[in-house]
């Protein structure tokens, strides 16, 4: 009975896998700042300004905002109660209540010193560490 448990987390792992990945990189550039639980929920994408901001995956758009800093945020929902955040967006192209389809523009990164997207994955309240949802 010993070897059973062994194979067991295997095909856990497998599945999660696709799952995982089923993320698009929401803006074409490099990771310039990390995720950090408590200090940075999500990641910072260096972006040039002007430039697509995507739809990381299929879902809802449940919230357009803007933080106390005036700056824009965009909230998708998406299945299993998984949402992705965006910020440092401009020019939007949805508004409440629309569908979207992964790799849909949303909006364009704004500009700043450097331009970035901020970018988030939340499992319900709990933020989740982008890289692993992303290829």
């Amino acid at each position: 009975p010993e070897p059973a448990p062994t194979p067991a987390p295997q095909p856990v792992a497998e599945q999660a896998a696709p799952k995982a990945s089923a993320m698009a990189m929401p803006a074409q550039g490099s990771i310039i700042r990390a995720y950090a639980k408590g200090r940075n929920d999500g990641i910072d994408i260096g972006a040039p300004a002007g430039s697509a901001v995507k739809a990381a995956a299929a879902g809802t758009v449940a919230a357009i905002t803007t933080n106390t800093e005036g700056i824009q945020i965009v909230v998708i929902r998406h299945p299993d109660e998984l949402l992705t955040v965006y910020t440092h967006v401009v020019d939007l192209t949805v508004e409440r209540g629309a569908t979207v389809s992964k790799g849909q523009t949303i909006g364009k990164v704004k500009a700043g010193d450097p331009s970035l997207l901020h970018f988030e994955v939340r499992k319900g309240m709990e933020s989740q560490d982008p890289t692993n949802y992303l290829p």
